[in-house]
């Protein structure tokens, strides 16, 4: 594929606001994820809820459009400098060349959950204020980012559980290639509800304790929410100093079961080694992995084998959920910026969490963050019903 720069990128998680306080997180191996209570949730359980959010105010044009989900998004745009380099790209070559694909798992279904508590008691409708459009449905956040942006390009969201915000990296790739748009706007978001927790928690997927991914007592994930965005753009000339790409993407469904990875990893082998082919790269040419790692025994096992099988064991690994939590649809773009400031500060960071690794697993894991001069680095996103998708990043 052609080699796109990601000429502004941002994230939001319970880490702090921006590639700084994050990146000062992970080197100082910090975890975002605490015991807290949020909405009417009694569950034991660690979450990493983003400080902050409720306090949020809409910009008054587009205050029909507000739900946790969306403040999120208006806290995440509002870091970096994001939003002006993205006006910057759009006077450059008009808003209606500038597209946005975001992924979202529940986007603003606290909203609903909200709006069901104020049913009417005689017939249960829902309350006439009650937008589901522009609050709830999974587009609202993809509206809500365009409208905010003003933008006018070809918009949509991916909604594939916890690879839609890798898988849109891979839309806006193709988009700009077919020659439909001149740069696009990407990433994810996805807020705290109690769909998700009590969802997970019947799946018997939660952890008491903050996540261990890897570790040979690991006992399941902590969920934590989270705004990624990236501006992609094709590669100048010249790429200024420090510039990170996208280089490949990798897709693959293997559909084996509706929440279970498949135990070989079938779905994600073939994920990594098609971003490798589109990267043209060989495996021995990643210096980093940034691990799906979920701290679920099926999920990080599976992956251990698919990684072990491309890559062999000397490849360094971790898994950053420890610190971040799994924000689920926003993962595979915040695991991507994240994967960019690996590359951009020559950084690998280290798995949080992490005591002893399983030694069933076979893959380098790295439990202490170290300075390395990266040049590629790959980032797994996995999700329910076998949608896998690997992202290849590395220095333009």
């Amino acid at each position: 594929m052609r080699p796109l720069q990601l000429s502004s990128f941002t994230l939001t998680t319970c880490l702090g606001r921006g590639r700084e306080a994050t990146l000062g997180a992970l080197q100082r191996r910090a975890s975002g994820l605490a015991r807290r209570a949020f909405e009417t949730a009694a569950l034991d359980t660690c979450l990493g809820e983003v400080e902050g959010v409720d306090e949020v105010r809409l910009p008054p044009a587009l205050a029909a459009w507000d739900c946790r989900n969306n403040r999120l998004a208006e806290l995440g745009l509002a870091q970096d400098g994001f939003a002006d380099a993205v006006r910057a790209a759009a006077a450059r070559c008009s808003a209606a060349r500038v597209g946005v694909f975001l992924g979202t798992s529940t986007s603003g279904i606290l909203q609903t959950e909200l709006a069901y508590r104020r049913r009417d008691g005689a017939s249960g409708a829902l309350p006439a204020d009650f937008d589901y459009a522009r609050t709830h449905n999974t587009y609202s956040v993809t509206g809500y980012v365009r409208a905010r942006l003003a933008l006018a390009g070809p918009a949509w969201t991916v909604s594939t559980a916890c690879s839609s915000s890798g898988k849109v990296f891979g839309a806006a790739a193709r988009m700009i290639d077919a020659g439909l748009i001149d740069a696009a706007v990407v990433g994810g978001v996805d807020s705290l509800c109690l769909t998700t927790l009590y969802g997970f928690n019947s799946l018997e997927l939660l952890a008491r304790e903050p996540c261990r991914p890897w570790d040979r007592a690991r006992s399941g994930l902590s969920i934590g929410e989270a705004a990624a965005f990236a501006l992609l753009e094709p590669l100048p000339a010249a790429p200024a100093p420090g510039a990170v790409a996208l280089l490949g993407v990798g897709e693959s469904s293997d559909a084996h079961h509706m929440s279970a990875p498949h135990p070989e990893g079938l779905g994600a082998r073939l994920a990594m080694q098609a971003a490798l082919g589109a990267a043209a790269l060989r495996p021995a040419d990643i210096g980093y992995i940034n691990l799906h790692g979920t701290a679920t025994p099926s999920n990080d096992a599976a992956e251990d084998r698919a990684v072990t099988e491309v890559f062999g064991t000397r490849t360094p690994c971790s898994s950053t959920k420890g610190a971040t939590g799994h924000t689920l649809g926003a993962a595979g773009a915040v695991e991507a910026a994240i994967a960019a400031l690996a590359l951009r500060h020559g950084f690998i960071p280290a798995g949080v969490n992490t005591v002893e690794p399983d030694p069933a697993l076979r893959a380098d894991y790295v439990l202490e963050g170290r300075e390395a001069p990266l040049k590629h680095v790959l980032s797994n996103s996995f999700g329910f019903g076998g949608t896998n998708c690997s992202l290849v990043l590395g220095r333009a």
